[in-house]
């Protein structure tokens, strides 16, 4: 908790409590370099690779033996939490100070991972160093650009990083035996169930969409409503027309979470209109098939309302399932605990879902208090927290030597 502490102080909005940690800045920075000062003091050789995901490593009696994993993010979504994340990251450090502590040496060597950019705040895209870990992104994608306009590639430099060295940054499959990946679940099922922790089974694939809808400006006085072409009104259709298709539908979820109005004044109908949209489920058909619905029912929506829309996809991932293997390693490291083990989906994206298409790959869950996240008021109980570390511990050991 102290150490979760330490970093909630950086990036802290005193007007909210909220932190904000976006990627590539000096907020960003300031957390990775007291994680390094973390893992040095346990004897980790840490490093930063092109991305600027920190790694810290500390060797296995064979060092040739492929790697066991752990990681998470310390970015931050703006005005987030203090356990989206960093918990996954500090549990990965509490991990291996208990192992050097206890005088346990790993047949494997072990790695604590800090991916960049996980959340995707600030260029809309995420899991912008898992992907890069994995082979996943192209150069091209580093021409997205933020709201102030620097792209991707131009913060990597001022950040003292070199785009042309992305693919450095991936690994070989091969050189990992399995990835572990400790996180706050973010919902209510496990408060519901009356339990500290879960294993996660699969991890629902988000589509994102940007939407824009033209029309025509005018006087909001002297326009009558039969001669108007208001984006506004046409947006809000398509938007109601989102959230009851996907009320229909239990493993839908659908979300709006960005809205804006062009000119913006009180007084005037807007001429331009644009809005995200957030699309999940965990069966990527059923997905698929509420975005071709909607696909549809805009165009219609527009034809009616006499404006043009226009839709362009931000982010695209397939729902992946963990692999079994280690989950049931990290069911018997539940159980061992004494816990009753429980196995649920999730609904967010996590950088595993990255890693789980290319390596062994399981998910620890922490209660959430309320389920909430994304907020200032995100909190996870320490000892819940503790035990998520436990479970975290001991599915490591048991995965570098089975039947231990």
């Amino acid at each position: 908790m102290d150490r979760l502490e330490a970093l909630g102080q950086i990036g802290r909005q005193p007007e909210t409590g909220g932190i904000t940690r976006l990627a590539f800045s000096e907020n960003e920075r300031r957390a990775k370099r007291l994680v390094a000062g973390w893992l040095e003091e346990i004897g980790a050789t840490v490093v930063e690779d092109a991305v600027g995901n920190l790694i810290g490593r500390v060797e296995g009696e064979e060092n040739q033996a492929p790697a066991i994993l752990i990681g998470s993010h310390l970015d931050t979504v703006v005005d987030g939490g203090m356990f989206d994340g960093a918990l996954g990251v500090v549990a990965g450090v509490e991990a291996l100070t208990a192992m050097k502590e206890r005088g346990i040496r790993t047949r494997h060597p072990i790695e604590v991972i800090a991916f960049t950019d996980e959340e995707g705040a600030r260029f809309g895209a995420g899991m912008l160093g898992s992907r890069a870990f994995v082979g996943m992104i192209s150069r091209k994608e580093l021409e997205h650009a933020d709201a102030e306009g620097w792209t991707i590639a131009e913060a990597m430099r001022a950040y003292g990083l070199d785009p042309e060295r992305l693919e450095s940054a991936r690994r070989a499959p091969a050189s990992i035996r399995a990835y572990l990946e400790l996180h706050i679940e973010q919902g209510k099922v496990l408060e519901n169930e009356g339990l500290p922790v879960g294993v996660v089974t699969a991890i629902a694939g988000p589509l994102w969409l940007h939407v824009k809808v033209q029309g025509e400006a005018g006087h909001a006085g002297t326009t009558p409503m039969r001669l108007r072409r208001d984006p506004l009104a046409a947006a809000a259709a398509m938007i109601a027309f989102l959230d009851a298709e996907a009320r229909r539908r239990d493993e839908v979820v659908a979300t709006v979470g960005k809205i804006e109005a062009l000119p913006g004044g009180v007084n005037v109908i807007p001429h331009t209109v644009e809005f995200t949209v957030d699309l999940r489920a965990i069966d990527e058909a059923v997905r698929d098939a509420v975005e071709q619905t909607l696909r549809q029912e805009m165009e219609t929506i527009a034809a009616k309302r006499g404006v043009s829309v226009s839709i362009r996809e931000g982010h695209r991932l397939k729902p992946v399932a963990l692999d079994p293997a280690v989950s049931r390693v990290i069911r018997q490291a539940v159980d061992s605990l004494g816990i009753r083990p429980f196995h649920l989906p999730s609904g967010a994206g996590h950088d595993a879902m990255q890693l789980a298409q290319f390596v062994p790959t399981g998910m620890i869950f922490v209660r959430s208090r309320g389920g909430i996240s994304h907020r200032p008021d995100e909190w996870s109980d320490p000892e819940d927290c503790r035990l998520g570390a436990e479970v975290l511990l001991r599915s490591v050991l048991w995965l570098d030597r089975p039947g231990l």
